[in-house]
């Protein structure tokens, strides 16, 4: 790979015929002087640099937290300079085709060409059935990650200059772990943990319309502050642990979902937003959604489990807010909840089908953002009252075998890894809808969607699709957002017994029944 060590200014070739014979001596005794040519610029002077996280994965993984510790960046003098400097909780499952602001810092300019990064406990989930038909979802992590298995690679080097620019720092989930099997109750828990970032610069818009140039999509947190002689606010999001800030900013564009106004908006409220990240690294809100305005906590994760004998789901929390804030796989009752469709995308009364999302069509697999009002959950093998529960967009990773038409869409057959939730979770006993193929999904794209994908869509391509999971009447129908290029659907090899970093034992760590079904959350820790 060809690196840029210098830049040069260049301008039009314009020189006076006097100067063109002094120019053909000076090549002749060997110096150059051609036309656009120059001297070297030295960067200097310091730049903000806003660094955004994202990922690239397949179904597999349900979450993926990693606690960033330091992350660095070396130029082509040999010297260092901090993006990271302190403890930085992340997920990188919700982000999976999409960004989100991690920091800003200001760092000199230059030329760099490797960076390097340190991080503390790390930790993946994944769910399956067991033998016996139960739900395991089971936790594999490093305390701490071993420093020589983090690897930060550059595609090229990275030239910082200007008064500010953006960095996405991408985790390639498929080569940050690799899993005997989920099911530790029956095939042990061989597994290794080997986080890979890329870290790029990238081009963002002040009209940004999709991730790629800037835009974050469904952005969830909570309200810290409110500034309303600016109608701006601050809101604090992801982990509970260790929560980040962003500063928000409305305008007239900005749309309201769920209340009217700025004046909706309080110190506690959750919300759901989308908005283009600033220079400065805060986002100018292009949509703000309330979904329960008295909400005290939210949970935003895949279903796993809906029984037909009561009315119980369970979930897990891929990220969660409020008091209740305890990981894992919960229950909640929703016999007197308000079920709704998320506001994100706009297209719903377009599509050649009816969208609906309730108690009956609710399905393992599906993902939602739900509300409560409790302030603790109940003892061992009950649940939790849901007081909304709002089907979210996903992403799906799959491989296109048919397309067709339906009025203005384009239907993309999709077929699903055996380890995507959905085929996975449709044939538990005791569950209240069964799907006809659960291995397949149709997916439709109109003119709307925002085409991120390299590769022509195809049939037996794979690709990302961000949108609208339903269940109409058995079948899996999505109404698409944005397509990106898909990640391969084989899983990465086990590490063999021998050679493996890590042998896990399990615990169960709760053990829950719900309406019937017996739920098992399992941990895997490393053996001593």
């Amino acid at each position: 790979m060809k690196t840029q060590m210098s830049s040069r200014r260049r301008g039009p070739c314009h020189e006076p015929l006097s100067t063109l014979f002094a120019l053909i001596v000076l090549a002749a005794a060997g110096l150059s002087a051609s036309c656009g040519g120059g001297g070297t610029h030295k960067l200097s002077g310091n730049t903000n640099v806003t660094l955004v996280m994202s990922s690239t994965a397949n179904d597999q993984l349900d979450t993926f937290s990693l606690q960033l510790q330091s992350l660095t960046m070396t130029d082509q003098s040999g010297n260092t300079v901090t993006l990271v400097s302190a403890l930085q909780p992340t997920e990188f499952i919700h982000v999976n085709g999409g960004i989100e602001p991690l920091l800003t810092v200001t760092i000199p300019q230059g030329m760099y060409t490797s960076a390097s990064a340190v991080v503390g406990n790390s930790v993946f989930i994944c769910a399956t059935l067991t033998n016996s038909g139960s739900i395991e979802t089971s936790s594999f992590g490093d305390v701490p990650t071993p420093p020589a298995g983090v690897s930060v690679n550059l595609p090229e080097p990275i030239r910082v200059t200007g008064a500010s620019m953006a960095l996405d720092l991408n985790l390639d989930v498929q080569n940050s772990f690799s899993l005997a099997s989920c099911d530790v109750t029956d095939h042990g828990a061989t597994y290794s943990i080997t986080p890979t970032f890329s870290l790029t610069a990238a081009s963002f818009s002040a009209q940004a319309t999709n991730p790629a140039n800037g835009k974050a999509i469904g952005i969830d947190g909570e309200v810290s502050s409110v500034n309303a002689a600016n109608d701006s606010f601050v809101v604090a999001y992801t982990l509970d642990e260790a929560p980040r800030t962003v500063s928000v900013s409305t305008g007239a564009g900005t749309v309201f979902q769920g209340i009217n106004s700025f004046a909706g908006l309080a110190a506690g409220t959750f919300v759901n937003l989308d908005g283009v990240v600033q220079s400065d690294g805060s986002l100018a809100a292009t949509r703000i959604a309330v979904e329960d305005p008295a909400a005290t906590s939210v949970e935003i994760g895949p279903v796993l489990f809906v029984s037909n004998a009561i009315p119980v789901l369970e979930m897990i929390g891929q990220q969660e807010q409020g008091v209740l804030t305890v990981g894992g796989a919960n229950p909640f009752d929703f016999e007197n909840t308000a079920f709704q469709i998320s506001g994100e995308i706009g297209n719903l009364n377009s599509l050649p089908f009816t969208p609906m999302f309730d108690a009956a069509s609710m399905v393992a697999g599906q993902n939602v953002y739900l509300t409560t009002t409790a302030t603790a959950f109940g003892p061992q093998a009950t649940s939790t009252a849901a007081q909304t529960v709002t089907l979210m967009p996903q992403i799906v990773d799959g491989t296109i075998s048919g397309t067709s038409m339906a009025g203005n869409f384009t239907v993309y057959t999709v077929n699903l890894a055996p380890y995507d939730l959905f085929p996975t979770l449709a044939v538990q006993d005791g569950q209240t809808t069964a799907l006809n193929n659960s291995s397949e999904m149709q997916v439709y794209v109109d003119s709307s969607a925002q085409m991120l994908n390299s590769q022509a869509l195809a049939v037996n391509g794979t690709f990302r699709f961000y949108g609208l999971v339903f269940n109409d009447h058995g079948t899996l129908r999505m109404d698409c957002a944005q397509v990106n290029d898909g990640v391969s659907l084989t899983p990465p090899a086990a590490p063999m017994a021998a050679n493996s970093r890590i042998n896990g034992r399990a615990s169960i760590v709760s053990n829950k029944a719900v309406g019937g079904q017996r739920a098992v959350n399992v941990v895997v820790t490393p053996a001593k």
